[in-house]
């Protein structure tokens, strides 16, 4: 893989990832924008003791259009998009309407987003510092995450784990989040193959709960919970999807959505820049497997959610593991798993499938 670096118009940085053959020059990015002004803004929830992102700036971003117009496509005759070559392979670059972009000192009150709550803070405050990036996956307009070739996954992979060790090194970052919203049902605003990085000032609530219960059930067992997850769902079998050398996906006993797949490494590591070279490149095969059995789950289009978890930059390794997981927001061919007051309101969700079925349908979708 060969990584080449370059800064846009308006000072954001891209990076091209290309395959080991490649020598890439990059082209200079010939809009004529104007430097990177956003501002947001981290609000301390002191209830549920959770920040919440305010980012006014996006209600401007580009939403949905025409292919002609898509500005992750290369640059072409006439048309000057994000990415200023004319081809890529896979390119990573800064979103230019981020949901965390604070870089400069501002003023700063209530808890520091990865430090102790203090007794009391009503309405702390804090510069929205962090990073967004965007990943795209290939040039090609009309294709999805399952149509790409082994060596495209490959390369997917590998700007993965670079920018996931990139962004662990910067100190205003807690967490690394890579995801991909797929499928206009999901509410994308870009249709080209896509997905995100989000580097976090702060760790996440859902992992925040995660590690508490790791932390948890090793004091009571002297054991980690994925570890233990994993082996029960490979003693058990009737939930798992599909095996590897390196990986398992099953689906998880107590699933939230109709169809949702977890994916773990067989050898637990902490986050995807701490993956062997043999578990990255059997990761590029089983993606393209699992993304593909959603796409023909309904033998249409697919809409999905996929999440890295990933242990936060300055935690041990000993509780919380790296792990995929996948949901489509179907629950049938013709209708939605919409969140309704229960799931919404109160965070108490109610499955339409059970799991063993789902996994059977997902077996069947090889």
């Amino acid at each position: 893989m060969n990584r080449t670096t370059t800064t846009l118009a308006d000072g954001r940085e891209l990076h091209y990832y290309d395959g080991a053959s490649r020598v890439r020059r990059p082209a200079p990015d010939q809009r004529p924008l104007e430097q990177v002004g956003a501002r947001s803004e981290l609000r301390f929830d002191p209830v549920l003791e959770e920040w919440v992102i305010v980012a006014g700036h996006r209600q401007g971003r580009t939403h949905r259009p025409s292919a002609g117009d898509c500005p992750l496509c290369p640059s072409g005759e006439g048309r000057l998009t994000e990415v200023p070559a004319d081809d890529y392979d896979v390119v990573v670059f800064e979103n230019r309407f981020p949901a965390l972009s604070g870089r400069e000192p501002g003023l700063a009150t209530g808890p520091t987003p990865s430090g102790p709550v203090p007794p009391v803070v009503l309405d702390g405050s804090r510069p929205g510092v962090g990073r967004c990036e965007v990943v795209c996956f290939t040039p090609e307009h009309d294709v999805a995450f399952a149509d790409l070739s082994r060596s495209q996954a490959e390369l997917v992979v590998d700007a993965w784990r670079d920018r996931t060790e990139a962004l662990s090194a910067d100190p205003s970052v807690e967490q690394v989040f890579c995801f991909e919203n797929h499928g206009v049902d999901i509410g994308v605003t870009l249709e080209h193959p896509h997905g995100q990085i989000y580097g976090y000032p702060f760790v996440t609530p859902r992992t925040r709960q995660a590690m508490a219960s790791a932390e948890g059930y090793h004091q009571r067992t002297g054991r980690n919970l994925f570890d233990d997850v994993l082996a029960r769902e490979r003693a058990d079998a009737s939930r798992v999807v599909l095996e590897s050398a390196e990986w398992t996906a099953f689906v998880p006993h107590a699933a939230r959505w109709p169809f949702e797949i977890h994916l773990y490494p067989n050898h637990r590591v902490r986050d995807l820049a701490h993956l062997s070279d043999a578990q990255a490149k059997d990761l590029a095969g089983v993606s393209l497997d699992v993304m593909g059995r959603f796409e023909r789950l309904f033998d249409g289009p697919s809409a999905y959610v996929a999440g890295w978890h990933q242990t936060p930059t300055r935690a041990g390794d000993d509780d919380m593991a790296l792990h995929l997981e996948v949901f489509t927001v179907r629950r049938a061919a013709d209708k939605l798993k919409y969140l309704a007051g229960s799931e919404s309101g109160m965070g108490a969700f109610t499955n339409d499938v059970v799991p063993e079925e789902a996994a059977r349908r997902l077996r069947a979708a090889a």
